[in-house]
């Protein structure tokens, strides 16, 4: 059965109708600067199409959580809500066919890009038996698939646009249809943006986001003109699930709204100015006493001497313990930070953290233990992966394994712990290490992208994968000849610590 969605109407007075499995099976791009009717629209198609198919809206202000009681869309919120519970969440919100809302209003960009690359991956991860066709509404989507680095960390970055990519790229397969609407195309990654299939391009009024609108349309530059003429709740739509020809289409009404509503021109209240000081520096009856008018008072001096003494202090008594403390050779500090590396990763949940929180926690215990100046975070990563792969000082030592460290420079950096505890486990003929087992060093719950992982790796001739008749696996080394002894994929870490035992 086709299902069509009425969005507006055409330039021709006819109704634009989407087809909804066909938009379940090319994606979607909006495009609009802010007063476009970006949001309206996305509004429009959330209420259409919402007694058809699955929602899950990713929703970085919280415009779309007015949706929960008209059509019944469960508010997640991501403000105290942890990384793996988000992905959990999106678990069982495929399994149970629940549309959502994910709030990520109060978190700061680095947070919401985090929140949004799990919920997404939680998503994306889910067992085959739950792969049910479901519209992922990703707004503002330059802030999850930026196309340059901004002021995030790069690994905020990189796990966000590669849960956008997936969404994007992949998604199709998994039942996932993703409709992402931003206001700067200039600012979306490319990659993220090609895999649309049906546009709809509104307002703009840059040069450059006007450039590649009309590029995406098959459009001249000479026309890309038009987009900035457009009115507010008009958008320029192409694509094989609303028209084959580009077509202007004014988007019709919703039944919900913004918590925020639109903002109404209102005349000030007409009040003398002395009544206005009053209002303004005067304490209410319910306001907190500091709130009362302040007092001028002079602004105490400064005290420079004070705080010299106080770095003087600090710098003296530093001094003092690292005079106090032995003498240490260079062998027996390399034995120390081995120590520290290995007591870091017996802690259960060390697998799961990032890299960025485990070299925190290295410096303090490198203070505590006065060994000096701790090693820059590119080291660290270094010396963190040859401590999981778990190599002892002798291999460390040999011109094979050294070697093998190199070669694992040319892998991004969150990647070659992985590949030298496989290099590792082959050099050895140790069992192959599981998906889990993989997925906890990478960092991550998630099998799935452990499987992706070693995909990448072998696209890339670093690693072979072959897989007896059992289901067993083994890794080989190509460069070196190596290759791990056969071992379940799919086994659980007690599993796999049983037969290590």
């Amino acid at each position: 059965m086709q299902v069509g969605i009425d969005i507006g109407t055409t330039s021709h007075g006819t109704t634009a109708m989407f087809d909804l499995e066909e938009l379940l099976a090319t994606r979607l791009l909006v495009q609009g600067n802010s007063g476009s009717g970006k949001s309206h629209l996305l509004r429009r198609i959330l209420e259409q199409s919402a007694q058809w198919v699955q929602q899950a809206v990713i929703d970085p202000e919280g415009d779309f959580v007015t949706l929960a009681e008209k059509f019944g869309h469960v508010i997640v919120d991501a403000q105290g809500t942890s990384e793996g519970d988000l992905a959990r969440i999106a678990g069982r919100v495929r399994q149970h066919r629940v549309s959502v809302v994910l709030n990520l209003e109060g978190l700061e960009a680095e947070l919401q890009m985090k929140a949004a690359a799990a919920f997404l991956n939680g998503l994306f991860d889910a067992e085959r038996d739950l792969w049910y066709p479901m519209l992922v509404i990703v707004d503002e989507a330059q802030l999850f698939a930026p196309a340059v680095g901004g002021e995030v960390s790069d690994e905020a970055r990189r796990v966000s646009l590669g849960a956008m990519t997936n969404l994007m790229c992949r998604g199709r397969k998994r039942g996932l249809a993703g409709i992402i609407a931003t206001q700067r195309l200039a600012k979306l990654a490319k990659n993220v943006a090609a895999e649309a299939a049906n546009f709809l391009m509104g307002r703009t009024f840059l040069d450059i986001d006007m450039a590649r609108a009309a590029d995406l349309l098959g459009m001249e530059r000479r026309q890309a003109e038009a987009f900035r003429n457009l009115e507010r709740g008009r958008f320029i739509a192409l694509g094989s699930a609303i028209t084959r020809r580009a077509e202007t289409v004014t988007i019709g009404p919703v039944e919900t709204a913004s918590r925020s509503g639109g903002l109404k021109l209102m005349p000030l209240p007409e009040q003398p100015p002395e009544d206005a000081r009053d209002l303004i520096f005067t304490r209410g009856e319910n306001e907190p006493e500091e709130y009362q008018r302040p007092v001028r008072r002079p602004a105490p001096a400064p005290a420079p001497d004070l705080l010299a003494q106080l770095a003087e202090a600090r710098v003296s008594a530093n001094a003092q313990a690292e005079a106090a403390a032995p003498a240490m050779d260079e062998a027996e500090r390399e034995a120390e930070i081995d120590k520290i590396l290995h007591e870091i990763l017996n802690d259960p949940e060390a697998g799961f953290r990032s890299v960025s929180v485990l070299y925190q926690d290295f410096q303090v215990r490198m203070r505590i233990a006065r060994l000096g100046p701790a090693m820059d975070l590119p080291a660290f990563r270094q010396r963190l992966a040859v401590a999981r792969a778990g190599v002892g000082q002798d291999e460390e030592a040999t011109p094979d394994w050294e070697h093998a460290i190199e070669l694992s420079h040319s892998l991004p950096d969150d990647m070659q712990g992985v590949f030298l505890v496989l290099a590792r486990a082959a050099m050895a003929g140790d069992p192959c290490p599981s998906d889990a087992e993989i997925a906890r060093i990478y960092g991550t719950r998630s099998t799935g992208r452990a499987r992706r992982l070693i995909a990448y790796m072998e696209e890339r001739d670093f690693v072979v994968v072959s897989t007896d008749f059992s289901g067993n696996r083994q890794i080989a080394i190509p460069e070196f000849g190596w290759r791990t002894g056969s071992g379940n994929p799919n086994a659980t870490p007690a599993e796999t610590s049983s037969e290590s035992a």
